[in-house]
């Protein structure tokens, strides 16, 4: 077998090599689709509920703005992928349509620097998240792999956007880190796989 018909689990892109309970390969994309989807639906909806909050007035007000974008244009991209490979989107959208407006705006109301430290923590994991995905495509996805790798930069720079606005003088912001952080990897757990 060719190294370029191998993937990081060792088996192939064909499915041929793969360990009993490895995800076949076309579970393993729409779980990626799915989840991705998601992630990208709550970001806009966090930015969307900080908005609310702090309005245009805020001294991060444009910085948010930009970022809401950037997160829309993730989104729209992963909408066009769900739909032209048929993936189902996870059905708990209901629910961070809710949770994620809802992040967003208690923590504007603590003040912009908490809204930037939750900037900071979800995009942490995000970035975590989508390092690991690239470890995953092959090279049968170079174009998937391609747009998360973009996008993981992206979310990094939304990162460097929320240190740069004062996230670590949050009160508290290794408890509201942590928090954040924490029910960022429970959505992602979920929207896998549900």
């Amino acid at each position: 077998m060719s190294e370029s018909q191998e993937t990081p689990a060792g088996g192939r892109a064909d499915g041929e090599g793969f360990m009993p309970g490895d995800p076949a390969p076309r579970r393993m994309i729409e779980k990626i689709l799915r989840v991705d989807h998601a992630g990208e639906f709550g970001a806009v909806r966090i930015y969307q509920g900080q908005r609310a909050v702090l309005g245009r007035s805020a001294s991060c007000g444009d910085a948010l703005r930009r970022m809401e974008e950037e997160e829309r244009r993730h989104l729209q991209t992963f909408e066009t992928l769900v739909s032209q490979r048929r993936v189902r989107p996870t059905l708990l959208q209901p629910l961070w349509h809710v949770m994620g407006f809802a992040l967003g705006a208690g923590t504007a109301l603590m003040g912009e620097k908490a809204a930037m430290a939750c900037t900071v923590a979800v995009e942490e994991v995000i970035e975590g998240h989508y390092a690991g995905q690239l470890e995953q495509l092959g090279e049968d996805e170079t174009d998937l792999k391609q747009t998360v790798a973009e996008f993981r930069e992206d979310e990094l720079h939304h990162r460097d956007v929320g240190l740069a606005g004062g996230a670590e003088q949050t009160p508290a912001y290794p408890v509201l880190s942590a928090a954040i952080r924490s029910g960022t990897r429970l959505a992602i757990w979920l929207s896998e796989r549900i």
